[in-house]
């Protein structure tokens, strides 16, 4: 019978530790793996055919072991990648290898039968585009920003015209510098006089400033939905550019259709969790109120308020105690 909570996950990952030591006071068998150790680190032996439909092998950490058949569930965090596993070869050999090893060990954690992912990675995949997160958005009933995604200097001065003021913000953060630390551009205000023919270089994300009277983080798990208001003590357009120690956090209720939105809106991508943004432009009571920016569907949690109830709803859905009308989250 399969029993144990597979998680994926880099070394050092505070908000796997938090999922993971509530399992462990559950007593639910839990093997932790980051892919990126194959090698000494990890090994694997996974064989499909004959009389034999699944997956079935072992999965072997420095610690650890687990058959392919036992693994009940997937927590997918943040694993390493694999191209840091293989960076010191050449570039042919590391593309190689990196390529090796996503297609196959990936293939086959991507793969096992009667698994719950939370997510799955395929899943995640599609749902971490912005463009269509918007467009989902706006086929649930949500309110978005007006929205330009161009790299034509011309539209961008049209759509400033229309909609000014107007913040920038990127598509994803920046990626892992030459010192190995990764970057991040913030949501911001531009102007546009600064627009030139640079813009023709790569897309860019123009939306109409929304007049806010604050921002929500909501991470939804299964079926329970976790909403905290959030400010920062010095008014920042994007609170997450401060110090998030100094961030202001009040629960508030989530208005039903927001709430039924946002459910659908997981379900349409295959996903049981995801930490989404709305930017309030009132009380918060009404629908009306909310302004919805994006979901990460990798989000982080572990610094809310409310974490230790996230993390038990965590516990909840990896051993299935959760409501089981997300089996569709099996399967990308």
């Amino acid at each position: 019978m399969t029993s144990t909570v597979l998680v994926l996950t880099a070394l050092e990952d505070v908000t796997a530790d938090l999922v993971i030591n509530a399992l462990n006071e559950r007593s639910v068998p839990v093997v932790r793996a980051d892919p990126a150790d194959i090698g000494a680190g990890l090994s694997f032996a996974a064989r499909i055919g004959g009389a034999t439909q699944s997956w079935g092998g072992c999965l072997a950490t420095g610690s650890r072991e687990v058959e392919l058949g036992e693994v009940a569930a997937v927590y997918y965090r943040r694993p390493t990648p694999y191209a840091a596993r293989y960076g010191h070869l050449a570039a042919q050999q590391r593309d190689f290898a990196t390529a090796e090893a996503r297609h196959g060990l990936n293939g086959v954690l991507h793969s096992l039968t009667g698994a719950l992912y939370v997510n799955h990675p395929l899943a995640v995949a599609r749902a971490e585009y912005k463009p269509t997160q918007l467009h989902r958005f706006t086929e649930l009933g949500l309110t978005i920003p007006a929205t330009l995604v161009t790299n034509d200097v011309e539209q961008a001065h049209a759509f400033a015209a229309e909609h000014g003021p107007i913040i920038y913000k990127p598509f994803r953060g920046l990626p892992v510098g030459e010192d190995g630390h990764a970057g991040a551009i913030w949501a911001q205000r531009v102007d546009p006089e600064t627009f030139d023919g640079s813009l023709a270089v790569m897309p860019h994300l123009f939306q109409a400033e929304i007049p806010k009277t604050g921002d929500v983080r909501m991470t939804v798990v299964g079926q329970q939905v976790f909403a905290s208001r959030v400010q920062a003590s010095d008014g920042a357009l994007d609170w997450r550019r401060g110090d998030w120690n100094k961030l202001i956090h009040t629960p508030i209720d989530v208005p039903a259709p927001i709430a039924a939105a946002v459910l659908a809106y997981l379900d349409s991508f295959g996903l049981v969790f995801g930490c989404f943004d709305f930017a309030l432009t009132g009380a918060g009571h009404a629908a009306k109120d909310w302004t919805a920016i994006e979901c990460n569907p990798n989000g982080q949690w572990g610094w809310l308020p409310d974490a230790p109830a996230i993390t038990e709803a965590f516990a909840d859905i990896l051993t299935r105690k959760e409501a089981a009308g997300h089996d569709h989250a099996r399967r990308p």
